[in-house]
């Protein structure tokens, strides 16, 4: 599969975050897929922030899940990310994943999203 995310590139403190992710070349709905939204700020490691399952169960990073949302849409074959309440720590080049069996098969082009203050 191929994905693409895409999204506003520059935010405003406080403001929310909303990513999405076309899948292309299988559907959202295949058997032990999730669909993962990682993200990678300035000079840290990588940083998994959820998961939507193929049969539409999500999963949250406990240090975020407060405030991010991750739903999909099958009839478009796309996932998204809601971020609220943003700050200048959540500055990073944002990646939407296929997992499948514990391997990160396939990775979007990442989007970078800027949050000034």
């Amino acid at each position: 599969v191929q994905l693409q995310e895409w999204g506003p590139g520059l935010l405003k403190s406080s403001q929310t975050l909303s990513l999405t992710c076309a899948v292309y070349g299988g559907s959202i709905t295949t058997g032990y897929y999730y669909w993962t939204w990682i993200r990678q700020s300035p000079g840290k490691g990588l940083e998994w922030m959820g998961s939507i399952s193929y049969e539409g169960t999500p999963a949250y990073s406990p240090s975020l899940k407060s405030r991010t949302s991750i739903s999909r849409d099958t009839s478009k074959n796309q996932f998204s990310l809601q971020l609220i309440s943003v700050t200048p720590e959540d500055t990073a080049v944002y990646y939407c994943v296929a997992e499948r069996r514990g391997d990160f098969d396939s990775w979007g082009q990442g989007t970078q999203v800027t949050v000034s203050s």
